[in-house]
């Protein structure tokens, strides 16, 4: 026996076996994955991007439109597949921004719950559908065998499935293969930290350029001038005027 271990150390091992992943290396993803639209990100995520059909979680401190600002350019790819759904929202999605950002407003289906386990299994229901394009999930509660039925239930059906969570759950052993912390950066960036992934670990946190989405809706249609864009003010600073001599 302690030959054979001799063997094995004098022996280097090849650079690439199949099905086998070095753990000071990022794992190739043998499943589809779809871009995240953040460049740095891509780089540092197993395959190049989100994983389809897996598990996807991201810490806060508290849920706000960091998430959004972080998944909005994945989401614009994913509704083209299939409808986004979202369960346990804190916040009603603004419809006309997301059409703005070409996620048209009958592609989405928000799901209202009034408990935990109500959530799960809305979600769980909804990884169920064939056509679906992306989950996103808010479980503030949500245990580990419970978070395994979501990521062995997104494999059929290839969509993004992402859970919300907050950062005490980092705490927690989770089946989720990628697991992020994402909070406000600096100026326009979100600063997204890699905790868990296919790979070596990440000490230093990402800052992504990721505007917030209502900036990017108001930004003025192509074709129009500036006199045009303004086009509405004027009736009603002349209707000012006209009341102010009255």
């Amino acid at each position: 026996m302690v030959a054979v271990l001799r063997s094995l150390q004098a022996s280097p091992l090849p650079d690439e076996i199949a099905g086998v992943w070095r753990a000071d290396q990022l794992a190739p993803h043998p499943q589809a994955i779809l871009p995240s639209g953040h460049t740095a990100l891509d780089a540092q995520l197993p395959g190049g991007g989100w994983p389809l059909g897996q598990l996807t979680e991201i810490l806060q401190t508290q849920s706000g439109p960091h998430e959004w600002r972080l998944l909005l350019p994945a989401l614009q790819s994913a509704v083209q597949r299939g409808p986004l759904v979202l369960v346990g929202a804190p916040h009603l999605p603004h419809l006309p921004v997301l059409a703005a950002m070409d996620i048209a407003p009958d592609r989405v289906l928000r799901i209202e719950t009034r408990s935990p386990a109500e959530r799960l299994w809305a979600a769980e229901q909804a990884l169920r559908c064939k056509d679906i394009g992306a989950l996103l999930a808010w479980l503030p509660q949500a245990r580990s065998e419970q978070l395994r039925r979501l990521h062995l239930g997104g494999s059929a059906a290839q969509p993004l499935v992402f859970a919300m969570r907050a950062l005490d759950a980092q705490r927690e052993s989770s089946p989720a293969p990628l697991r992020l912390i994402v909070q406000a950066g600096e100026g326009t960036q979100v600063s997204v930290q890699i905790v868990k992934r296919r790979g070596p670990l990440l000490e230093q946190a990402l800052a992504l350029d990721a505007p917030l989405p209502v900036l990017a809706a108001l930004k003025p249609r192509r074709g129009r001038t500036s006199k045009d864009a303004h086009a509405v003010d004027r009736p009603a600073r002349a209707r000012i005027r006209k009341l102010a001599t009255a």
